[in-house]
């Protein structure tokens, strides 16, 4: 009681010195202990003595909350906004209070006040005469006030008093002196970068990114809200990677909102004055406080250097000058300052939440996190300080922690856009899909005008592959800016995604007519032009990327794309006039350059040991380089009709799928040439079946022998094309030859080889190509990387599949017994060590007691329970307790009793909170050969099957082999995952070639929500596929012989160029 006593004479001191920055302090201190409504209020006053307008207004809001109707409040808040120049609010405000009062009628003074504060504003409303309604405020500081003498508050401590008091027994000798009144009204903010000093809103600047793969997946969850982009990194997705900077400061002080024109003279008592120097330094901190706001830094800090060489530890001063250095973007002494102001005075809020925010704009989560959530003790309620900490941990990829405290912020702040449009970023992220629309659409709504939040929302439904509301959000966002870059980029993107790649060249080169720099443009443009044979142009697009100096490591990445792709658009333009058999990806370009490509690695090693692909020029000059004129012919018109047909059948209906037009024109006419030449391979076979009394043909239930056949790459490129490098690997896989019957036949590999040089050419900045043909990371195990979930985020393509790849994973454990380590050693989950520290571990939690089990069985028995009850990443990590992955298997049909080794399924922690859940398939030398030996196998029986006694039936009853036989050596494919990119449309494709060689067409389409290759990947046996997708896919099958009668694929697009030109040309 004492030591209140003493701090509550201490602040009577300082009010009647108008030392308002240390009354402020005292009071920080006051409120820390009890916070108690009329300290709230007298900090407001405190405030407004100062200017500080914002920081009046926020602890009326705050006195308010606690109590509604505290009159005294309405009349503060109302002037403050009076002040700031918003005349509408502060009439909303005081009409608040008024109509409190007469309810209650219990402050008749105030009541008085405040209806005459009414009649003057209302009167004024359509004016700018801020002189008079300065004058009433000086009435309301003083006539009011004086009111005020005799009243006590309830609820507090006697000590307490209201400053306003003070302010009349000091102001009781008038003289005049005049104050400056050169002041800055109310929304000054500082525009660079974006980062604004008072409104929580961000401005119209745009800079988010996006790369133009969807496997990064980089989101647009990037406002300009910012200190700087300095510590932008890359993601990984992106979505994506997202520009990792904090936004806004708000409200370090409001000097910057002072009313136009002269204020009421005041007068002073000379001798009354004891501090004349802390008034001074007050008046200068508001002088340089203004500065900052105007934008003049260096001013600023020169003001703020001067009262510290007076006093080194004055917090404001420190905060002040801080908050200049971090819009310098000299960030390390901005927090340098805010620091010394937190050793001077540990309870300035404001300075930790400005530490908070500077080092989040370095890149330093965890510490921006940690101070932030100080600055939140000060300010349990503080809208904006969880705005900032939810920014912070979308930025860290903490999305969970960022729904929580975003969605606080909007409870408390109904009207922050850029709270809404950053809690749905986050809520998409961890897949609720829908809550993160109506977000957006909040955010939308409270401005229509927002443009991050058009292209938030664009992102959003074009990652669910929703491209007509992503078209529409579009179409809106350049209503409102037709200069806005990242929308010709957005659409040009999407457009691509379509395979609309003509189109998308428009788009994107009007952003880049904007901004001729801009990477994604010029990377996404090149693609474009390369997909649909514009060499020149792809070239030209390529180099002009990599001449950018770039200042992000996710823009190095497509820097390091451009530079193979590059190489392959020269590749494929040394061919554009061969056939399109010789244009051959695998056997023509050099493994490690492969290799670099698909990892998207710095091409340094490249450059040093591959040879590089010969000049365009070179090429022009051969005469080898024409613009594709793509006659359309009558036979290539039905072609291509049935091509269209045929070929949108592989589209599979689930969030993240593009339908894409090219994709579907070149799955058409790869499954036709499929259909072709098996057609004419099974007629050859059938016709030596006749001749040919061996039992092995008849039955094919023995495994071939295998021969590795050593076949050259014979690149045909010409001079200094990529496989004249020593690097190229001796031995080919696939190819099999039977030497008990010294005849040759198609491989599976063949077979397969069709469809993916169809997908290498329609889609050329894709690298999809056979793993095996890689270099020595084939022996390591080099395969395809599926996530679900990376750390907290959902992957929307692949997450559907997430509780049926758990539920995988447990029986695979309950069976197995065990799992591997990262570093690949078995962690054994049946040892009765394990058991024991198990045991240990739930009776150290007070689970369980030694009692409660007889025997080891029953521990064994709860272990087991653990696992089966596991319904979460979480779940499962706790019962093995560190990183581990776990393989499927398949059952062979080749060899009895044989499992083979099918995708891994792997769980790795990331920080504190987060997971990686994804499924890996490692191509190495055996499991290699272990599935070719099956494939070959799988295409052996069909081939069997279908040339025996049903060779060339119509009757569908007679082809139920058949289609068991095509669907069962789908499965196998889908688990061999053999190439690096595309294996599941691949498959698909060859699927429905090979029912059409059995003259069998799929009508129907894959039902919603089903990805096939799943389904093979997650059944362990094949049969249990072949039963999964035979109730949907078989009854969709009808007879046909019509496409016998479509024209030759390979002789109709006998060129590569004619095969890019076919795939690029449409009748619109």
């Amino acid at each position: 009681m004492a030591s209140t006593v003493s701090e509550r004479v201490e602040l009577a001191k300082l009010c009647s010195s108008k030392d308002w920055s240390k009354a402020i302090r005292l009071l920080d201190s006051l409120l820390s202990q009890s916070p108690a409504i009329q300290d709230i209020c007298n900090r407001a006053f405190c405030y407004s003595q100062l200017e500080l307008h914002r920081h009046v207004i926020k602890d009326c809001d705050k006195a308010l909350h606690l109590d509604p109707a505290l009159l005294q409040a309405y009349v503060l808040k109302g002037h403050a906004f009076s002040a700031m120049g918003r005349k509408d609010d502060a009439v909303m405000v005081w009409e608040q209070g008024y109509e409190y009062a007469v309810r209650q009628s219990a402050d008749l003074k105030q009541l008085l006040e405040l209806e005459e504060l009414l009649t003057f504003a209302k009167q004024n409303r359509n004016t700018s005469c801020k002189t008079h309604a300065l004058e009433l405020s000086g009435l309301a500081a003083s006539e009011s006030w004086r009111s005020k003498l005799s009243e006590t508050c309830e609820n507090q401590d006697k000590t307490s008093f209201k400053f306003e008091q003070l302010s009349e027994l000091r102001e009781t000798l008038e003289i005049g002196s005049k104050r400056d009144s050169s002041h800055v009204h109310g929304h000054l903010e500082d525009t660079m970068n974006g980062y604004r000093m008072f409104d929580g809103t961000p401005n119209k600047t745009y800079e988010g990114e996006l790369n133009g793969s969807h496997d990064i997946h980089t989101k647009l969850g990037d406002s300009s809200e910012s200190y700087s982009n300095m510590s932008d990194t890359s993601e990984s997705f992106n979505k994506s990677s997202p520009i990792a900077v904090c936004s806004k400061l708000s409200d370090i002080s409001d000097s910057s909102e002072r009313s136009d024109g002269a204020k009421k003279d005041k007068k002073f008592s000379v001798s009354r004055i004891s501090k004349a120097k802390s008034i001074n330094v007050d008046f200068r901190l508001s002088r340089g406080i203004a500065q900052v706001n105007e934008g003049k830094y260096a001013h600023a800090i020169s003001i703020f250097d001067q009262i510290l060489q007076e006093d080194p530890t004055y917090p404001e001063a420190l905060i002040g000058r801080g908050t200049a250095y971090a819009f310098q973007r000299e960030l390390v002494a901005a927090i340098a300052d805010f620091t010394k102001a937190l050793e001077a005075n540990p309870s300035a809020g404001e300075a930790w939440k400005r530490r908070g925010q500077a080092r989040a704009a370095l890149g330093e989560s965890v510490e921006a996190i940690a101070d932030l959530t100080k600055a939140l003790e000060f300010e349990p309620n503080s809208a904006d300080i969880l705005h900032e900490r939810g920014i912070v941990n979308f930025k860290s990829k903490d999305f969970n922690a960022a729904v929580e405290d975003l969605s606080a912020c909007v409870k408390l702040d109904k009207d922050n856009k850029s709270a809404y449009t950053y809690l749905g970023l986050a809520l998409s992220s961890i897949g609720e899909f829908k809550r993160a629309e109506d977000a957006h659409m909040k955010s939308i709504q409270l401005d229509r005008n927002f443009l991050e939040a058009w292209a938030h929302l664009t992102q959003f439904y074009q990652d669910l592959a929703n491209s007509e509301k992503a078209l529409e959000c579009l179409h809106q966002l350049l209503q409102i800016d037709g200069r806005f870059t990242k929308a010709y980029h957005l659409r040009g993107l999407l457009l691509h995604g379509m395979g609309e790649h003509r189109n998308a060249i428009k788009d994107l080169s009007l952003g880049l007519t904007l901004e001729s720099s801009n990477i994604e443009c010029l990377y996404l443009r090149a693609s474009c032009y390369h997909a649909i044979g514009e060499y020149k142009e792809a070239v030209k697009d390529y180099d002009a990327a990599l001449d950018l100096e770039l200042d992000s490591m996710d823009k190095f990445v497509l820097q390091c794309l451009a530079f193979y792709q590059k190489e392959i658009a020269l590749y494929t333009a040394s061919k554009i006039n061969s056939e399109f058999s010789w244009f051959d990806i695998d056997g023509d370009i050099n493994p490690l350059f492969k290799e670099y490509w698909c990892k998207r690695l710095h091409p340094k090693n490249v450059c040093e040991k591959v040879y590089r692909q010969p000049p365009l020029r070179d090429s022009l000059k051969k005469g080898k380089l024409k613009k594709q004129d793509f006659t359309v012919t009558k036979q290539k018109a039905a072609l291509l009709e049935a091509a269209d047909s045929i070929g949108k059948k592989i589209q599979y209906t689930c969030p993240g799928f593009l339908p894409n037009r090219r994709q579907h024109r070149m799955a058409g006419l790869a499954a036709i040439e499929i259909a072709q030449k098996v057609s004419k391979a099974w007629r050859s076979l059938q016709a030596e079946w006749k001749h040919s009394n061996k039992s092995t043909a008849k039955h094919g239930k023995r495994a071939r022998r295998k021969e590795k056949i050593t076949i050259p790459s014979q690149n045909r490129g010409g001079a200094g094309c990529s496989t004249s490098s020593s690097l190229e690997t001796s031995t080919s896989y696939g190819f099999t030859e039977d030497k008990s019957s010294s005849r040759s036949m198609m491989s599976w590999h063949h077979v397969y080889s069709v469809a993916v040089k169809w997908r290498q050419i329609s889609e050329p900045c894709d690298p999809a190509v056979w793993v095996n043909r890689l270099s020595e990371e084939f022996n390591s195990g080099f395969g395809s990387h599926t996530p679900l979930i990376v750390g907290q985020a959902k992957v929307v393509r692949y997450y559907p599949n997430f509780q049926r790849t758990i539920n995988a994973a447990k029986a695979v454990i309950k069976e197995k017994k065990c799992v591997y380590s990262k570093g690949d050693n078995i962690i054994n989950l049946s040892e009765d060590e394990k058991m024991q520290e198990l045991l240990m571990d739930m009776q150290s939690n007070l689970l369980i007691s030694w009692r409660h089990f007889s025997s080891l069985s029953e521990l064994t028995l709860k272990y087991n329970l653990q696992i089966m009850h596991a319904e979460s990443c979480d779940d499962l990590y706790k019962v093995v307790d560190e990183d581990f992955w776990l393989a499927t298997w398949c059952t062979s049909t080749a060899f009895e009793g044989k499992r083979l080794e099918g995708t891994r399924i792997t769980l790795l922690k990331t920080g504190e909170h987060g997971i990686d859940f994804a499924i890996r398939t490692p191509c190495t030398p055996a499991r290699w050969d272990d599935f070719d030996a099956e494939m070959a196998m799988a295409w052996e029986a069909l081939c069997n099957t279908y040339c025996g006694e049903t060779y060339g039936s119509t009757d569908f009853s007679m082809l139920e082999n058949t289609r068991d036989a095509i669907s069962r050596m789908t499965y196998y494919w889908y688990n061999f995952m053999p190439l690096s990119r595309g294996t599941a449309a691949t498959g698909f494709i060859v699927l429905l070639g090979l029912f059409l060689a059995a003259n069998m067409e799929f009508t129907g389409s894959i039902p919603q929500g089903l990805q096939v290759d799943w389904e093979a990947i997650l059944n362990f046996d094949p049969n249990s596929f072949v039963d999964s997708i035979k109730s949907w896919l078989y009854p969709s099958l009808k007879i046909t012989t019509s496409w016998k009668d479509y024209p030759d694929v390979a002789s109709t697009f006998e060129t590569t160029g004619s095969v890019v030109a076919a795939l690029s040309s449409y009748s619109d």
